[in-house]
């Protein structure tokens, strides 16, 4: 049965769980080379991350766990703390007949939104456009806002998207907002941050990055950066 964890649940894990979920650990708590998202960093060393792990991303079974795990998430994360985010790790069919390209995990990570978005059992907010080409858009489930991030093992210049597994980071807007409440204070953070990618990556940081509300961002822009300073032209994703 598909449910969320927390760490350290290693015990009840199989062999590939518990090594993706210890890879993950050894980013988060790297000291020589820390990970660049401060946040994510603190919501691993505070236990506020929640964790999930599923199949294949192209099976349809595998796209109905994700909604059980967000839908789950989506009731509960208040109460995991104010740096939360659903990290959901995948696994790879190994005779998949899959190019383990950028672009290749690019289009899963679009298919894997859309289908997602047809097992959602409530209507998307009516306060969020449903064009994603509208600054004010971004991903909803379940009826809350959701910044989506994806890291795959194809990365390998951009390495702040890199990781052993197909990976999704899904982020409740409202830990965005309330992290943005103290505007000296985030603005202090997100220095750190873009100094930390600079370090981090073997690429200038993507022009894409950007703060979501202002009138030339588009969050979807955001979710999957490729592994140069490319990106598309238009949104793939269509309710």
């Amino acid at each position: 049965m598909t449910r969320l964890y927390q760490y350290p649940d290693q015990q009840k894990l199989s062999s590939w769980e518990q090594t993706v979920l210890e890879s993950f650990k050894q980013k988060m708590t790297d000291r020589q080379r820390p990970f660049p998202c401060i946040p994510a960093t603190i919501g691993f060393a505070t236990n506020q991350l929640r964790y999930g792990f599923v199949g294949d991303p192209a099976v349809d079974s595998t796209i109905r766990d994700v909604a059980a795990l967000l839908t789950a998430y989506t009731k509960q994360s208040r109460a995991y703390g104010r740096y939360t985010s659903l990290i959901i790790f995948f696994q790879i069919s190994e005779n998949a007949e899959l190019s383990p390209s950028v672009e290749n995990f690019e289009k899963i990570f679009w298919n894997h939104l859309e289908r997602l978005n047809k097992y959602d059992e409530k209507e998307w907010p009516s306060d969020i456009p449903t064009d994603p080409h509208h600054p004010a858009w971004e991903y909803c489930f379940h009826g809350e806002r959701y910044f989506m991030f994806c890291a795959t093992p194809a990365h390998k210049n951009r390495m702040s998207r890199q990781f052993d597994s197909f990976m999704l980071a899904i982020t409740p807007r409202w830990v965005l907002e309330q992290f943005n409440s103290s505007p000296k204070h985030a603005e202090k953070i997100k220095q750190q941050i873009r100094k930390r990618i600079d370090n981090y990556d073997q690429l200038t940081i993507h022009s894409a990055l950007n703060s979501y509300g202002e009138s030339d961002n588009f969050e979807w822009r955001q979710y999957f950066l490729r592994d140069d300073n490319s990106s598309l032209s238009k949104c793939p994703f269509h309710r």
